[in-house]
């Protein structure tokens, strides 16, 4: 069993704004999670994540990074907001993920998230000396209303993609 960390895999989080009457002034998003531990077998996959770890990467534009879109602020209050409001932290420190099936091109497994546990597929590649893995799910699912501000003029899309990387 090999145990791996922030310093030997990565968790990716991309959240997307939603086309609101602000958008403008959103950005689609890049944040990582910076403290985790994933246990990993050959068949198997175990995750614990800190909820209140995840850091701003960058904005995103059209699938590209974009950095300097946002204001020097913008980084802390984008964390407070994802551990406070968003994931609700302190009740719900932990996330957790157990696979219960790894194809050659699917991930399956069990997503604890928010206190809640579901179902979640992913697709599996191999790119670049990696195995990656990636997931698209509704927040929703999980009992998380998707981030807003402004009175609702600044909305984020319930849609959040995941991705996990690590050398093979």
């Amino acid at each position: 069993m090999a145990h791996l960390d922030p310093q030997s895999a990565e968790v990716l989080v991309f959240t997307f704004k939603d086309g609101s009457l602000l958008s403008a002034l959103a950005h689609d998003l890049k944040l990582k999670v910076t403290k985790f531990g994933l246990e990993v077998e050959a068949d198997s996959v175990k995750a614990e994540l800190d909820a209140a770890s995840l850091e701003l990467v960058t904005a995103m534009k059209d699938g590209k990074e974009n950095p300097g879109a946002l204001p020097g602020f913008a980084p802390a209050e984008i964390r407070k907001n994802t551990a406070n409001d968003v994931l609700e932290a302190k009740k719900f420190p932990t996330i957790r993920f157990e696979t219960t099936q790894i194809t050659d091109a699917q991930v399956r497994g069990r997503l604890t998230l928010h206190g809640q546990t579901r179902e979640v597929n992913g697709e599996r590649r191999d790119a670049g000396g990696k195995k990656i893995a990636e997931f698209r799910f509704d927040q929703r699912a999980f009992g998380i209303k998707p981030y807003s501000a402004m009175l609702g003029a600044l909305k984020v899309k319930p849609e959040v993609v995941v991705r996990v990387a690590f050398s093979a």
